[in-house]
């Protein structure tokens, strides 16, 4: 069995990046950050991904870009 891999809320990334959850959807939207979407059709990001994107380290996007 696989270790699900963490994700973050809109609202905890903004909050990482200090922007507003707008920005966060617009980066998404812009290809900057990948996202995927949870069945109820809300975005989520990957942690790994996000921490990585802090500290100026770009990374393979994964998943869906939604």
């Amino acid at each position: 069995m696989t270790t699900p891999t963490p994700l973050l809320t809109p609202g905890e990334v903004a909050h990482l990046f200090r922007v507003d959850t707008k920005t966060v959807t617009r980066w998404a939207k812009a290809g900057r950050i990948s996202s995927i979407r949870t069945p109820g059709g809300q975005r989520r990001y990957y942690e790994s991904e996000v921490h990585a994107l802090l500290r100026g380290v770009p990374t393979p996007r994964t998943g869906d870009a939604t």
